[in-house]
């Protein structure tokens, strides 16, 4: 018997991911996938293949903003329980008898977070803030109000929150061409977004600031070297990423000057 709840994913070209995050889901009664661009792989098909009864929505829009594709898939739901997924999430045994027990018998609560275990290049990573990476997912869909953030999406819930005690498994960054071609994306978004927030002219030492505080974040503070290889590697392209914000938004400036 399916569970009361609605599963809501936001995708694009996923076709190697689409699969797996659909298998690990399908105890739920409803799930809905949010295109937010036109695919130009399998994901579409593979998704029907998997589960035929899937609901496609259509929320393409030229501009990245995460808030409207949630919000889009969020008044779709028909289920009381939501549960919002990237494509490269899953939800293992564990969480999914946590999640239908919780379902069943949420006591005061309408919300949950969701400790999320990350995965580097193939590699589970504990340290540099990767866990336990709590994300707000499962609540009630009556006590939703709405999503708010262009990239950085959080929703903003009526009632008392709590965590569930599961990992949601998170399969990011699975090689250094995707790392790139990520960070291609990104890091323009971030600029951007810096850009139209009225940020100060970038000069040459705000570089070496801002690198030297993502790396002394990440190594030093909060220890991702105890993530050995994967660990250093991830730490050095999170401060390459720093860079390449803050020169984006130079360059940026410097087309408005």
């Amino acid at each position: 018997m399916k569970t009361d709840l609605s599963v809501i994913i936001v995708a694009g070209n996923e076709e190697d991911s689409i699969v797996d995050c659909l298998k690990s889901v399908n105890f739920a009664k409803e799930i809905i996938l949010v295109q937010n661009q036109a695919t130009t792989d399998k994901t579409i098909s593979l998704a029907k293949k998997t589960r035929p009864d899937i609901i496609l929505i259509n929320a393409r829009s030229k501009e990245i903003d995460f808030s409207l594709w949630h919000n889009t898939g969020a008044k779709a739901a028909t289920q009381p329980w939501q549960l919002h997924l990237d494509c490269d999430e899953r939800v293992n045994l564990e969480l999914k008898e946590e999640i239908i027990a919780t379902i069943n018998s949420p006591g005061k609560y309408t919300n949950f977070d969701l400790p999320r275990a990350n995965h580097f290049l193939g590699h589970r990573v504990k340290h540099g803030g990767t866990y336990p990476d709590y994300v707000k997912r499962l609540y009630q869909t009556k006590s939703l109000i709405s999503y708010s953030g262009t990239v950085h999406e959080q929703p903003k819930i009526i009632g008392p929150s709590s965590a569930l005690k599961n990992d949601l498994l998170h399969y990011t960054h699975k090689d250094l061409t995707s790392m790139l071609q990520k960070s291609i994306k990104w890091t323009d978004i971030e600029a951007r977004l810096l850009h139209e927030s009225g940020h100060p002219p970038v000069v040459w030492w705000r570089f070496i600031r801002m690198m030297l505080t993502k790396f002394w974040e990440r190594f030093v503070q909060q220890q991702m070297w105890r993530d050995g290889t994967v660990g250093w590697i991830s730490v050095i392209f999170e401060t390459f990423n720093t860079f390449m914000i803050y020169a984006r938004l130079w360059e940026l400036q410097q087309q408005k000057a």
